[in-house]
């Protein structure tokens, strides 16, 4: 068996004795001047005693050290670092290298990266550094251009969502459509309606197949000429199982490598898929949202309630929605007025909010707990929409029924209503009934060691297990 070479360096250490008896004490120093970034003469207390540098150095004071200990030169995070590496510098041994920070008149730390030695056992410590600066430069502008990319996909990303979105609800119908295959490649719910095929039926395929063979050479024709000269007339197709007929419109765009043609299709008036009711434009919007069981508000950018639902109606306990329209919607909305100007400004700052928890106070004193979703209209006028759920009832805790908080986000309401203390003390309960049935599950309800797993004595478990509800415990069990 080969044997493993060892390692380069304890040949090293060994040798610079050598080396230094060799060269002399002058050529030793030089040598290790051109062997090092900065390099500093450190005697047993840690103190600085010589200094010797590049001119890059000149601008952050290194002369200025002299006399202090090195330790008292860094930065705090760094101070356990220099205490390690003078610690290991050893007769003839060389540390391992160190990065540390030296604080740096010039703003910026100034990155070295060090390694110590100790050339006699009762001599000085010799610590070399090396020059950091250009490294973390380059860390510096990594960092700064991950952001910059994340920024960039963000906002590419909210594109993408802003196309998706508007081809979903476009009333028009339109089909994207591979230039080169003629397949398509996307289409809209509108699209999809008037050719009467879901959308997933008609991914992929051709698109001359989605109409009448009758008008195969007339949509070849319009393909061909987009492909050739970027430009294609408006054409009449006929749909199969004489379901009409429909103009198409072609426009050629390039992307991904590649270029692909939308297609709108304009129905003729009357056909099947666009009557009432079928396209986004022609919704029954208002009477959908009258008749919604959440409140629903839009005010206008000084909080004035412009129009209101039932529901809404019904949480503020008002009769009518005239008694209501021109008021501020703070008369009802929110604990006081720091927590409504808490959820204007978040919205005004972000263009939306959601599960902002809250409450809505009644004409007559009533208070129901409620959760808002808000969005804001950046148009001339500036409009706010507030739609807001009615939580179920609950007292404080629910201390009668033990239905205890099942998040941080509920536990946090109740800041405010509830003292510290009764938190605490329902919170620690809670804790204890899911250990304890969780301890009972993992053990298949085996007592003993569910007991010994929570660090309770039986008797205490069985006691907690009563206290709690949790198993079934007879009368013969231990008290």
């Amino acid at each position: 068996m080969t044997p493993r070479p060892r390692p380069a360096e304890p040949v090293l250490n060994e040798a610079l004795p050598k080396v230094a008896a060799l060269l002399g004490g002058n050529a030793a120093g030089l040598a290790v001047t051109a062997a090092s970034d900065l390099s500093l003469i450190v005697d047993a207390d840690g103190v600085i005693q010589g200094a010797s540098g590049a001119a890059d150095f000149a601008e952050e004071k290194i002369g200025g050290w002299l006399g202090r200990r090195l330790v008292d030169t860094v930065t705090v995070e760094s101070r356990t670092k220099v205490d390690e590496l003078l610690r290991d510098a050893g007769p003839g041994e060389i540390t391992r290298w160190r990065q540390v920070n030296h604080p740096s008149p010039t703003g910026i730390d100034l990155p070295i990266r060090y390694t110590a030695l100790r050339p006699d056992a009762d001599g000085p410590i010799l610590v070399l550094g090396r020059d950091m600066r250009t490294v973390a430069a380059l860390q510096r502008r990594l960092a700064d251009t991950q952001q910059t990319l994340e920024r960039d996909y963000d906002r590419l990303r909210a594109a993408e969502t802003r196309y998706r979105l508007l081809f979903q609800i476009c009333g028009e119908a339109v089909l994207v459509v591979d230039s080169t295959t003629r397949r398509v490649i996307e289409a809209n719910p509108a699209a999809a309606r008037l050719l009467g095929r879901a959308v997933r039926r008609l991914v992929g395929v051709d698109v001359v197949e989605l109409f009448d063979q009758a008008s195969l050479r007339t949509l070849e024709a319009q393909h061909g000429s987009l492909r050739s000269t970027g430009q294609a007339a408006d054409i009449r197709a006929a749909l199969p199982q004489g379901r009409g007929e429909v103009t198409i419109s072609a426009s050629l765009f390039r992307g991904e490598g590649g270029t692909s043609a939308i297609l709108r299709l304009i129905p003729e008036p009357g056909m099947a898929g666009t009557g009432p009711g079928e396209s986004t434009g022609t919704l029954p919007t208002r009477a959908l949202i009258e008749s919604m069981p959440e409140g629903f508000v839009v005010t206008d950018s000084g909080h004035r309630v412009l129009w209101a639902n039932a529901a809404f109606l019904e949480l503020a306990q008002l009769a009518a929605e005239g008694q209501a329209r021109g008021r501020p919607i703070e008369e009802w909305l929110a604990r006081d007025e720091t927590e409504a100007r808490t959820l204007f400004a978040t919205l005004q700052d972000h263009g939306s909010v959601r599960r902002f928890a809250s409450v809505v106070r009644g004409t007559y004193g009533g208070i129901e707990d409620v959760e808002i979703a808000a969005v804001s209209l950046p148009s001339s006028p500036a409009y706010i929409g507030l739609s807001i759920r009615a939580l179920p009832p609950r007292s404080a805790l629910n201390v009668g029924t033990r239905a205890e908080p099942r998040s941080v986000e509920q536990m946090a309401e109740l800041v405010g209503r509830v003292s510290m203390k009764t938190l605490v003390r329902e919170t620690t309960d809670l804790i204890e009934k899911l250990c304890i049935e969780a301890a009972l599950r993992i053990t298949r309800d085996n007592r003993a060691s569910a007991a010994e797993m929570l660090g309770l004595s039986r008797q205490g478990l069985y006691a907690k297990m009563r206290r709690y509800g949790v198993g079934d415990l007879s009368p013969g069990d231990e008290a």
